[in-house]
């Protein structure tokens, strides 16, 4: 019946109770602290209140009754995870996760006489972070000739970064010579792990390839404001003119190599074809 009341009085916002959401970040797997903001003003003894902590409007996350840790109401997924820092007012979640992103309620009860009051209610809104890994750049090879690797003169980039979380917002590429910079965007892919929930993303771009001039590519994971940005190491790239020409001797040298082939070959029977011929007609002639 107590809890029932409790209940009552914890959906009840009554006037001059502070209502801002304050927002909250925890690393994945470690401890996430969530503040209650009770500034205690009255110097109360905590053994004359009663603290509450709620995730939505039906998960009880902690509760301490009278100055005593109370587990008995506790949600299953919450038991053993929680203990509250007194002195602070402010719950320790052990072992944070994913699926414990959310809003949390702090609310804090007094009984003089009668009814408990609620006397101070706070929320904040947790978010859970896992870094991403340094982006990384890849050039994709069609093969192991310079033919296959300058492809319709463009280079074939890719970039990825994984196990991250929350989403990110976008991946871009730094493209940089001549002490100017072009920002690009090519194709990406984000994908989520279905266990883990863990991010992975990979982006692909194709562009010219750069001759002589040093060109350094990049590319930024752009993870949002408050959690910046991630950039790859640079790769940097310097072709020679000479170097595309000797692509199109590559291309073109065997194929003229085969056509000499073959003109020897039909030559050579030809010539054979006659020395026979000849032979012959001498046979004749002689027989004659």
């Amino acid at each position: 019946m107590e809890v029932c009341i409790f209940f009552l009085y914890a959906m009840i916002l009554l006037p001059g109770i502070a209502a801002s959401v304050h927002q909250m970040k925890s690393f994945l797997n470690h401890t996430a602290y969530l503040s209650c903001f009770f500034p205690n003003s009255q110097k109360t003894d905590i053994k004359d209140l009663r603290v509450f902590w709620q995730k939505g409007t039906d998960e009880v996350v902690h509760e301490v009754y009278h100055g005593q840790e109370k587990h008995d109401n506790l949600s299953p997924k919450y038991i053993n995870r929680t203990k509250m820092d007194m002195d602070k007012w402010t719950l320790q979640l052990l072992n944070a996760g994913i699926v414990d992103e959310g809003q949390y309620t702090c609310i804090i009860q007094h009984r003089v006489k009668g009814s408990p009051k609620v006397i101070h209610r706070s929320e904040c809104l947790l978010h859970i972070i896992s870094n991403y890994s340094q982006p990384e750049i890849a050039l994709l090879r069609t093969g192991e000739q310079m033919a296959a690797r300058w492809p319709n003169k463009y280079l074939n980039l890719s970039c990825s970064s994984s196990g991250g979380y929350p989403e990110p917002k976008q991946m871009t590429w730094l493209i940089s010579h001549e002490n100017t910079t072009h920002e690009l965007t090519g194709h990406t892919d984000v994908s989520q792990d279905a266990v883990t929930k863990l991010y992975n993303v990979t982006s692909k771009l194709n562009i010219p390839v750069p001759t002589n001039t040093l060109t350094n590519i990049s590319c930024m994971l752009h993870l949002g404001e408050q959690l910046g940005s991630l950039v790859s190491a640079p790769l940097g790239i310097e072709i020679q003119g000479e170097e595309m020409e000797q692509v199109k001797i590559n291309v073109f040298g065997p194929l003229i190599a085969v056509i000499i082939l073959i003109t020897l070959l039909l030559g050579f029977v030809i010539l054979k074809k006659k020395r026979n011929s000849l032979s012959t007609n001498q046979s004749v002639s002689l027989a004659v």
